[in-house]
């Protein structure tokens, strides 16, 4: 079942792997260029607020960020932040990695491609065409940890269909790239606890590249061993940094990873798991919803996705049975998940159906080529041969250009309205809201916050340095530092120092104006900030 013993797929290739089209090398580094261009044009010039803000300030300070605590990317973080200081502050080059970490991921995914069907040109409109997709450009423009998961997703494919293809070229050279896929799998599951749900497609496809494996059982604990030990040693960030050790303590911390409960509360995201909702409920609904969202992704190329697929099963069936199956338990666990911005757990298909389009693409344009005559007749002499040869040279690269124009050209119309959904380039509100704020707190303030107004306000602190006489209290903060209620909060501060609320759930406003006077700030973008302040006698009911 090993998609490169596949004889007939080695014919229908063989033409176009003669072709002087591009570089193994050159195409892969344009489209990673290219690729980043689009999120640097679209890219937030600053701070944003909610886990954009979390990711903006955990790794420039090698924090801890929230469940499941994402110690790869704070890491790489970390070290990119420093790494790219001359382009500007702290969210800034946050940013500009996302772009980066996209680009990154297109150009990989234009030699997975062509390792598949040895087309650079069709391979390379594959790129493009994911790093153009609404929701894969959409990360590219802020901090987000799922920029980095599309790059490891697409590392594991590379390394999977690489090991099978040394495999069968050479089987005593094959086994370190089996090693290395689950190397970076454990790194991409310190990253992302979405990585996951590849555990059974990849085994899936190990055991329909190589049946006799399951007899190596040296060779499958090592796997297993690659895999452990590369997740352990980047979720040792957690409990370092987290305090285990106090002087290595970060400024940061989210929970209580120095502590082995506080670590497996962490690691594991014990808060979300109630985020499943009825599973199996609802099927025909959320098969709708899906099919809307994959239209709204990829347009008049959504109806191809199903035969673009049948296509790949027959020609690339264990790759077919890698990604079809991540697909379907990907898809299936997104439609069950309760998330603010799910569209970004849908990565790792869109990945999956680009490499699908381009192999369906691939496969018209061969059968196209096979009815052309070949582009040389090495025993006609003569300038005349030598014309000939060259227009069915042309033919076979108008088929070529033909072939990734269609594959691309539905992308390329749909580039202005795209980029009018993704921008993200004019996006200054959190900065606003800060510098307005900020302007208009009392000396050793205290203030209540909630998530999405919190992690701007620890960046202001921490990465800017700003007002370090504030003390954020976030419902966070509460339970790590076992503070209690809101009440209990203000009621411990309100006599010693100033103390605002912000909040915006009716219900808890009404409980705190029952108790308390709640002005709001005076500042324009302030509005949802409010000074607290004892209730006199006479307006006690």
């Amino acid at each position: 079942m090993s998609d490169s013993s596949s004889g007939s797929a080695r014919r229908l290739q063989s033409r176009i792997r003669r072709s002087p089209l591009g570089s193994a090398v050159a195409a892969p580094v344009a489209v990673a260029i290219a690729a980043t261009a689009l999120g640097v044009w679209r890219l937030m010039p600053g701070v944003g607020f909610w886990d954009t803000a979390e990711f903006q300030t955990v790794p420039p300070i090698l924090g801890t960020a929230h469940p499941t605590g994402y110690p790869t990317y704070v890491i790489l973080g970390w070290f990119a932040s420093a790494v790219l200081t001359p382009f500007g502050e702290a969210a800034f080059r946050m940013n500009l990695l996302s772009a980066i970490l996209v680009g990154l991921a297109a150009g990989l995914t234009v030699d997975l491609v062509r390792r598949l069907i040895g087309s650079t040109v069709i391979a390379a409109a594959a790129g493009l065409g994911l790093a153009a997709t609404p929701l894969v450009w959409a990360i590219a423009t802020h901090a987000d940890p799922h920029a980095l998961h599309l790059l490891f997703v697409v590392a594991i494919l590379w390394l999977l269909v690489r090991w099978d293809q040394v495999r069968m070229a050479d089987s005593s050279r094959a086994d370190r790239w089996l090693v290395a896929a689950a190397v970076v799998t454990g790194l991409s599951a310190g990253n992302h606890s979405l990585t996951l749900l590849l555990g059974v497609p990849i085994g899936l496809y190990v055991l329909a590249v190589e049946p006799e494996i399951l007899r190596r059982r040296g060779f499958v604990l090592r796997c297993l061993a690659a895999f452990l030990i590369a997740g352990a040693l980047v979720y040792l960030e957690l409990p370092l940094r987290g305090g285990l050790i106090p002087a290595l303590r970060a400024p940061l911390v989210y929970g209580s990873p120095s502590t082995l409960g506080g670590f497996v509360y962490v690691a594991t995201g014990e808060q979300f798991r109630g985020g499943l909702n009825d599973p199996f409920g609802d099927l025909p609904g959320k098969a709708g919803e899906l099919v809307g969202l994959t239209v709204q992704q990829f347009g008049v190329l959504a109806p191809l996705l199903v035969p673009a697929f049948i296509v790949t099963a027959s020609r690339f069936p264990a790759y077919a049975l890698l990604t079809g199956s991540a697909m379907a338990i990907t898809c299936f666990f997104d439609s069950a998940y309760v998330n603010a911005d799910i569209e970004r757990y849908y990565l790792g298909p869109a990945l999956f159906a680009w490499t699908w389009l381009a192999i369906l693409a691939a496969t018209v344009m061969e059968l196209i080529v096979m009815t052309l005559p070949p582009p040389t007749v090495e025993r006609e002499p003569g300038r005349a041969a030598r014309r000939r040869a060259a227009r069915r040279r042309l033919q076979y690269l108008s088929v070529v250009a033909l072939a990734a124009v269609v594959l691309l050209g539905p992308t390329l119309a749909d580039m202005p309205r795209r980029a009018t959904i993704v921008d993200r380039s004019t996006d200054r509100a959190a900065q606003a809201w800060l510098d307005d704020v900020l302007a208009e707190l009392q000396p050793n303030a205290v203030v209540l916050s909630w998530w999405s107004f919190s992690t701007p306000l620890w960046y202001a602190q921490l990465i800017e340095r700003r007002r370090p006489d504030i003390a954020v209290i976030d419902d966070r903060t509460r339970l790590d530092e076992h503070l209690g209620e809101l009440t209990d909060v203000i009621d411990a501060n309100l006599a010693t120092r100033p103390v605002y609320v912000l909040r915006f759930a009716a219900s808890e406003l009404d409980a705190l104006r029952s108790r308390y006077d709640l002005t709001p700030l005076d500042a324009a973008l302030g509005y949802n900030v409010s000074r607290v302040s004892a209730r006199t006698a006479a307006a006690r009911p």
